[in-house]
C-alpha cells in the first residue's frame, strides 16, 4: 500500500492514498483505518477514513508524535494490499419523481433519456458506501452510471427534505435529516439512515453494498404513517 502521512495543524495526522475514487483504494483505507484503530496508540482519540485518506486526531500533549508516525507507517505496510471486506448488503425503497424527487425530469433531459429509464439505471446499480459525512448517516455511495451522473445545483436548495435520494456527479446518497443540499433529487424513502432509537442508529456504514428499489407513492405513504 502506498501511503503519504502528512501533518494538518498540531493535532492531526492525515494519511493519504491514491487519489481517486476506487473501490479497491477505498477498502484499503477502511482497513488502514480499523488497524490504526485496533491498535489504540496512547494519545489518538479518533480515527476517521475518507474515500482515500485516513484522519488521525491525537492529544499532542499525550502522544510520542515520531512513536505514532512510524506506528502508522508500519500498519499502512503490513495492512492487506487487497483486504478482505465483510460488507453487508443494504436494500432501501424510493418512491421516485412527482414531489418527492422534483429534479427527476431534469436528470432525464441531461441523460437524454426517460424518466423510466432514469429510475432503471438509477435502481439497477449496487453502490458502494465510500464514507460517510456531512451530517450523522449521511452515506457518500458510488460509483453512478455517467449517463444520469448529473453534476450538482449552482444554487443549493436552503431546504432538502429528510429521506431525499439524489445524485450528484458520480455519487448517490440518501438525507438522513433536513438540511441544506446541491444534489439532484431522484426521489424519496421512508427509511431512515439515522436513527438514534434504533439500536444500531446508522443504517449504512463504510464498505457496505446498497441497492435501491422503486416503490409507488401508496406504499410510500403506507410505510411513513406504521
Amino acid at each position: 500500500m502506498i501511503a503519504t502521512i502528512v501533518p494538518a495543524g498540531d493535532s492531526v495526522l492525515v494519511v493519504e492514498l491514491e487519489e481517486r475514487i476506487d473501490p479497491l483504494v477505498n477498502a484499503r483505507t477502511i482497513a488502514l483505518a480499523e488497524a490504526v484503530m485496533r491498535g489504540q496508540f496512547r494519545g489518538v482519540r479518533d480515527v476517521v477514513a475518507t474515500y482515500r485518506s485516513v484522519a488521525v486526531h491525537y492529544d499532542p500533549l499525550r502522544v510520542d508524535y515520531d512513536g505514532l508516525v512510524a506506528a502508522i507507517e508500519r500498519e499502512s505496510h503490513s495492512t492487506q494490499t487487497t483486504p478482505a471486506e465483510k460488507a453487508s448488503r443494504v436494500r432501501i425503497p424510493v418512491c421516485y419523481g412527482g414531489d418527492l424527487g422534483p429534479d427527476l425530469s431534469e436528470v432525464a433531459r441531461f441523460a437524454g433519456m426517460s424518466e423510466d429509464d432514469v429510475v432503471r439505471t438509477h435502481t439497477s446499480g449496487v453502490y458502494r458506501v465510500f464514507m460517510l459525512g456531512f451530517v450523522a448517516g449521511f452515506a457518500y455511495l458510488g460509483i453512478v452510471d455517467e449517463r444520469i451522473a448529473m453534476p450538482r445545483r449552482e444554487t443549493p436548495r436552503l431546504k432538502v427534505p429528510a429521506g431525499s435520494v439524489g445524485v450528484a456527479g458520480g455519487q448517490t446518497g440518501v438525507y438522513p435529516a433536513e438540511t441544506p443540499g446541491g444534489w439532484r433529487l431522484l426521489g424519496r424513502t421512508p427509511v431512515k439512515p439515522f436513527d438514534p432509537n434504533r439500536a444500531d442508529p446508522f443504517l449504512m456504514k463504510a464498505g457496505d453494498a446498497v441497492e435501491f428499489y422503486g416503490i409507488s407513492r401508496e406504499e410510500y405513504d403506507a410505510w411513513r404513517s406504521s
